[in-house]
């Protein structure tokens, strides 16, 4: 499935999400997909966004690793399902609105915590999804940078 699809899914899943466990499921589930999606672009993207893809990848994954993974089917892993990265700027556009998204939903569950534990995984995982969504924005940063560039070399005359 395609990594836009797949990124509206998680979006539509974490808005529905309700309770404490749930919010965090997701949240992994988007971290996870952040994961893959750095992953697909540290190996086959733009030779400009490799460095900042393998940099989005470790910061997602330190992003599941606070939240443990949650008990899913193999099946239910949206990450799992990715096969296709047509549009790495719509993907990484949409990414970055996943990754504030889910800041702000482990801030909303940080401040109902009940116990210290929660409260302070939910930062953790705050600070790993606002890196990668800086990440997310540094590597649109660099698309918009070499579709300048490609203009200004395309309405050079030629000689």
């Amino acid at each position: 499935m395609d990594a836009v699809r797949l990124i509206l899914t998680s979006r539509r899943a974490l808005a529905g999400s309700g309770g404490g466990a749930e919010i965090l499921r997701e949240v992994w589930q988007a971290q996870a997909l952040a994961q893959a999606i750095g992953s697909r672009l540290a190996v086959s993207g733009p030779p400009e966004l490799r460095g900042e893809a393998l940099g989005l990848t470790e910061l997602a994954g330190r992003g599941c690793g606070v939240l443990g993974a949650p008990d899913l089917d193999p099946g239910d892993m949206l990450a799992a399902r990715l096969t296709a990265l047509d549009d790495a700027r719509r993907a990484l556009l949409d990414l970055g609105g996943l990754l504030g998204e889910v800041g702000i939903a482990l801030v909303g569950l940080a401040s109902s915590a009940d116990d210290q534990g929660t409260y302070w995984q939910c930062m953790e995982a705050i600070d790993a999804a606002d890196e990668s969504r800086d990440r997310v924005l540094e590597m649109l940063r660099k698309l918009a940078a070499r579709e300048e560039r490609e203009e200004r070399e395309g309405a050079l005359p030629e000689r």
